[in-house]
């Protein structure tokens, strides 16, 4: 819609070494001034199923902003413009820049753990492009990026849950009277991995205060293909619960292991590997009983501001056009243009970049995956979203989702009790 010397400058050869993006329009009429948002998002690679319902919620969001958005008197058309990190952080920050630099794009969302939150943000904050972010925890998005406290940053925004949530729904889920305080934790060698193992911000000096022993044998490299030695140490330490971060395919490398060495824990808890149907129904009945984070489910009790679907219709409507079990991600996916639609609407000048941050700043809406208001944060730039903790416990028609602790969201029902694997 706009021009920006800071961004124009430098366009010249930059955008035209980059592919071509993936687009996805959404205009109303012709006529109408045009909001650009660009959207940042792992479609393919080991990350590509946070990113699985892409298609199914940008076309939700196209519809819904068919008409345009109403601002000041006018209707702006909305053009939203989506590439792939290919779950590579170098790739994320070079798509983020072509949006900005290239397509000049008004505001830029971004989702999907920090190895596409943290670069598309860094690349927002050096071309004062207005930034808002999900599926991150906010201690891995904003240290990660070597935040300070003290002052935050000014062009990007981020909502999500922390460590600190993540860490008071395992201790919960964890504990059990047959169960051992001896835990074994698997932490990759990357910004999600670091800030979980980290020992002051991460779960050491929690679990250390609780009364849980934590054997860290260190971290791994991702994509790593041998897990012995830090199977042989859990054994060692006879560790009765595993957690840790990983990527699917590094929990399946480990597990697979585990089982072929005679390692059987009584809880397994893993984050993010564990959020998708696909990764447990492809370890088959060795998928049973697995526990993790639950961001959002079919069952929480939030609508979008945008259509006026509960959280069920939204899954509901991902399964019947798909033909596959929702997923996490869908609510934040769709949050994100929740906000965008918001912002859009509130902004005192659309022409102008800081009346763009001051709405985002002065955010407070309901969103399909709890209230967005950046007042209420924890701290500069970010705001959080209700956590509880399950586990997958297989049915007669498949794998099933269960909240089985809800003590740090009570507005979320639960839906069974922990099962200890055999």
């Amino acid at each position: 819609m706009k021009f920006k010397s800071t961004r124009r400058q430098v366009v010249g050869g930059l955008a035209a070494t980059l592919a071509v993006p993936a687009v996805i329009t959404t205009r109303a009429y012709s006529a109408n001034p045009t909001i650009k948002v660009g959207h940042v998002s792992p479609r393919t690679g080991p990350l590509a199923g946070f990113a699985e319902a892409d298609d199914f919620v940008l076309k939700g969001i196209q519809d819904a902003l068919a008409a345009g958005i109403d601002n000041n008197g006018k209707t702006y058309a909305v053009e939203i413009i989506s590439k792939d990190s290919q779950s590579n952080p170098n790739r994320a920050a070079e798509v983020a820049v072509d949006l900005m630099l290239g397509e000049e794009v008004d505001i830029i969302v971004a989702a999907s753990t920090p190895d596409t939150t943290n670069p598309v943000a860094d690349q927002a904050e050096i071309n004062e492009v207005p930034c808002i972010t999900t599926d991150c925890p906010w201690q891995p998005y904003f240290f990660g990026r070597n935040g300070d406290p003290a002052t935050g940053f000014q062009y990007t925004y981020h909502f999500f849950w922390g460590l600190e949530d993540v860490i008071a729904n395992f201790l919960s889920l964890w504990d059990h009277p047959d169960v051992s305080k001896s835990i074994g934790g698997l932490f990759p060698n990357d910004a999600d991995g670091n800030a979980w193992g980290h020992p002051e911000l991460g779960f050491p000096k929690p679990l250390a205060e609780a009364g849980f022993t934590l054997t860290d044998p260190g971290r791994y490299q991702p994509l790593n293909d041998d897990f012995s030695n830090y199977i042989a140490a859990f054994k060692e330490a006879e560790c009765e619960i595993v957690t840790g971060n990983m990527i699917p395919p590094d929990f399946a490398t480990f597990w697979a292991q585990a089982a072929q060495q005679d390692f059987h824990p009584k809880i397994v808890t893993i984050g993010k590997a564990l959020l998708f149907p696909s990764v447990i129904e492809s370890l088959g009945d060795r998928g049973d009983g697995l526990t993790s984070e639950i961001w959002w489910t079919p069952s929480h009790p939030f609508s979008s501001s945008l259509t006026g679907e509960s959280a069920m219709d939204l899954a509901n409507g991902y399964t019947a056009e798909n033909g596959r079990p929702w997923t996490q991600p869908i609510g934040f996916k769709h949050a994100l243009f929740e906000v965008v639609r918001d912002v859009i609407a509130r902004s005192a000048d659309l022409e102008d970049p800081m009346a763009i941050l001051d709405a985002i700043r002065t955010t407070d809406l309901s969103t399909i995956v709890g209230d967005v208001n950046w007042a209420n944060g924890p701290i500069a730039n970010v705001t959080k979203t209700p956590l509880v903790a399950g586990q997958w416990q297989k049915q007669d028609n498949g794998f099933e989702l269960v909240v089985t602790t809800n003590s740090q969201a009570p507005q979320i029902s639960l839906g069974g009790e922990l099962q200890l694997l055999n």
